[in-house]
């Protein structure tokens, strides 16, 4: 998986700025990710040990976006009130108006599909449908990477050991991510849902995710 040289993708909208010191707000932003991870393993635990069918709701993903964007932005846990564009990508999200009911049949889909589709499948589907989607102001792909977590650990039944963490190791390659997303883009505009390459790249992570932990189970404690 080879990384090439691309503009990132990222949101551009007009909001006001809580915190515009730019080493304040990436302090801000890495104690919102470790709050927001440490919120989506909660609720994965909290899901399994409900009686089934586990339900995906809308109110879990408002949840999760409050928890990166608490203190960064006024609109954390909330939908965007206005259009948004992609820097990066060709693809034009749908109007602010139109995202609370896509969110809903992203809920819809992953519940309807829970038993019959894998864990792969449904965390790589979530992961490019609330990017399409592009639902906030900001902080759309942290939201969406915690969700697809949540969706793949609770479908599998465990919280998914190992450091880096998914989400962490997305990051790490970004441009297969990006390209990834670029493909399930281009098949949604022939009216399919494919989002193969997606499923193929969490699964090269999450393979590196739990070597880590075979590796950490074989080494020896440091010396005092």
């Amino acid at each position: 998986m080879a990384n090439e040289p691309r503009e990132a993708r990222h949101s551009h909208a007009l909001e006001p700025e809580l915190i515009r010191d730019p080493q304040l707000k990436a302090e801000a932003e890495a104690a919102n990710g470790l709050r927001q991870y440490d919120c989506a393993v909660k609720s994965v635990q909290d899901a399994l040990e409900r009686p089934p069918p586990i339900r995906l709701r809308l109110s879990l993903i408002l949840t999760f976006h409050r928890e990166a964007l608490q203190g960064i932005s006024a609109y954390a846990g909330n939908f965007r009130p206005a259009d948004v564009e992609i820097r990066g990508s060709k693809h034009q999200p749908p109007g602010a108006h139109l995202v609370p009911g896509l969110v809903e049949e992203l809920c819809d889909y992953v519940n309807e599909h829970w038993q019959s589709e894998s864990a792969l499948h449904l965390a790589a589907y979530v992961m490019w449908r609330l990017n399409w989607i592009h639902p906030f102001a900001d902080g759309n792909g942290r939201t969406s990477r915690v969700l697809s977590f949540f969706v793949l650990s609770t479908k599998v039944g465990v919280v998914l050991p190992g450091t880096p963490t998914l989400p962490e190791l997305v990051i790490d390659h970004r441009a297969d991510y990006e390209n990834a997303l670029d493909q399930a883009d281009a098949a949604w505009e022939e009216k399919r849902v494919d989002v193969s390459a997606m499923e193929n790249l969490i699964k090269a992570l999450l393979a590196k995710q739990l070597t880590n932990v075979y590796k950490m189970a074989g080494d020896k404690p440091p010396k005092p």
